[in-house]
């Protein structure tokens, strides 16, 4: 074994994924993070969706994602088992939808994107729609079915991977790392040694490393988790999203008439305020969908930090000797988290990591800040 001691700094849910995972492949692990299993993670809504999220010019993220989806369930199986508890994975499928004619001419687009790349999507008219989920409003007028993807309750999923990580034999230090190198992460007030560290703090990973600086960058994104009333209709069964007028709206069923809607999309920093406006256009256009939402309780309004890169991929794999960069991953930090998992487990170990990851190089982002130097 190559990497005897492991230090993951970051208790996402892409830290926890590699720190259960190289727990549970013989590693000895600590996690380093000052709130473990918070940040974006604890704010997702867990969508695990590459075909509906799919986007021209991001092929290589879409075969990435689809990649780690198709290993969700096994992923799923082996948290549970692990864990003692269950993983949060929601196997009912995805609907897009839309609402005016330029949300259909979006969607008709969306379906012929998807089936040059040869992947298939079912369309719907209205009708059809509410038949198969009863509280769509009469605003919907056309959709696609896209059974493959899932969808995983994020915060039933981070608690199973804090214990699943914990009964594998990781360690926890509850603390802020500020540097990492070779062999060392620096702490407020000590330092850990290692053999490889794995930056994995999200939209903090690039004050941690020189040759991450400028490679990240914080995306601010505001969810709503509301519950239905006894009075009101329940919510769909299926993750629904889509276009409403041109702006992206998703919702996420919870179990007990739970639903998540999200999400708004801010480049402002590391500014972590919920604001009126974002409240207000995830309702409106919530609305438009689901009327019944009106009814609802209102639980929370609350804000994350999404790690983005300038081509939405993450950056997965060696920064130099002893330092492994699991970062970037955006809006994909769910979906991707299986495949991520495994490939940092591979490079531990010394293993060729699935041929999917190699688009996620960091070697392809430049840092400024290094003198132009490759991220290898």
């Amino acid at each position: 074994m190559t990497a005897e001691h492991v230090v993951v700094v970051g208790g996402g849910v892409i830290g926890l994924s590699v720190a259960w995972c190289a727990a549970r492949a013989g590693h000895r692990v600590t996690v380093v993070d000052p709130a473990p299993a918070s940040g974006a993670s604890h704010v997702a809504g867990g969508m695990l969706a590459p075909v509906a999220e799919a986007w021209p010019g991001e092929e290589e993220l879409l075969e990435l994602g689809a990649a780690s989806l198709h290993r969700w369930p096994d992923f799923a199986d082996r948290l549970a088992r692990d864990a003692g508890m269950p993983s949060g994975l929601r196997p009912e499928g995805t609907l897009v939808v839309g609402v005016d004619s330029a949300d259909r001419t979006e969607l008709d687009n969306l379906a012929d994107y998807l089936a040059r790349l040869g992947r298939s999507v079912t369309r719907h008219n209205g009708r059809e729609l509410r038949r198969m989920e009863p509280s769509l409003g009469p605003s919907v007028r056309a959709g696609l079915s896209v059974p493959g993807d899932l969808a995983v309750d994020n915060r039933v999923a981070l608690a199973a991977l804090r214990a699943a990580a914990t009964a594998a034999g990781a360690e926890f230090v509850t603390a802020r790392a500020r540097a990492v190198r070779a062999g060392e992460v620096e702490l407020e007030d000590s330092a850990l040694r290692c053999d490889v560290a794995v930056i994995a703090a999200g939209a903090r990973s690039g004050d941690l490393h020189p040759l991450l600086s400028g490679a990240i960058r914080p995306v601010k994104g505001e969810i709503l988790r509301l519950r239905a009333r006894t009075t009101a209709l329940p919510p769909p069964t299926r993750t629904v999203r889509g276009p409403v007028h041109g702006r992206q709206v998703y919702l996420v069923p919870r179990d007990d008439g739970g639903l998540v809607v999200g999400a708004t999309q801010y480049e402002v920093g590391f500014d972590t305020e919920v604001t009126v406006g974002g409240v207000r256009d995830l309702i409106a256009d919530a609305e438009q969908v689901l009327p019944g939402i009106a009814e609802y309780a209102l639980v929370e309004a609350i804000a994350g930090l999404r790690p983005g890169t300038g081509d939405n991929l993450p950056l997965l794999g060696w920064l130099e000797p002893g330092v492994i960069a699991a970062t970037g991953h955006h809006r994909n930090g769910f979906l991707l988290a299986p495949v991520t998992a495994e490939a940092v487990v591979a490079l531990l170990s010394g293993r060729t990591p699935p041929e999917e990851v190699k688009a996620a190089d960091p070697g392809r982002r430049i840092s400024p800040e290094n003198g132009g130097q490759q991220c290898r």
